[in-house]
């Protein structure tokens, strides 16, 4: 019942149902705190991050592009499965989305640092799309 992607996001937010063995639930103020730890947007001091740590391109409160995360793996980036075998259509889908919101040809009237983080970012939904596209790089990504 628990198993794959809502097992594992269980398993990442610390957050078991009382009943499963060996595991308790966080209280609130235990995950509040968890919460506080996590960045804070580089332009008007909010939690960038959505309810539950859901990944957010853009500050809810002041809407300012957040530098892209260096930890995240292109599957993650592309939302697809990490395994050889891709959808290319939801792939083009999803980098074409992805474009249109962090390109930066939009974000010429924005300050400099949010236009760096927007080529920083292009930059990562270029080299994640291209790599994924192709089965050879595809599957040199995922030996690495």
């Amino acid at each position: 019942m628990w198993g794959g992607r809502a097992g594992a996001l269980l398993r990442v937010w610390g957050l078991w149902p009382s009943w499963v063995p060996g595991r308790r639930p966080l209280s609130c103020n235990a995950a509040s705190q968890a919460r506080s730890n996590s960045p804070r947007c580089w332009k008007c001091g909010g939690s960038p991050g959505g309810p539950m740590g859901e990944d957010v391109l853009f500050c809810p409160q002041c809407r300012a592009l957040q530098p892209p995360d260096p930890t995240r793996d292109y599957f993650s980036l592309m939302d697809c499965n990490r395994s050889f075998r891709v959808d290319t259509t939801k792939l083009q889908h999803r980098y074409q989305q992805l474009q249109r919101l962090v390109h930066p040809d939009f974000f010429s009237r924005r300050s400099q640092t949010e236009k760096d983080f927007s080529e920083k970012h292009s930059t990562l939904v270029n080299d994640a799309y291209k790599t994924l596209l192709a089965p050879l790089s595809r599957g040199l990504y995922l030996v690495s």
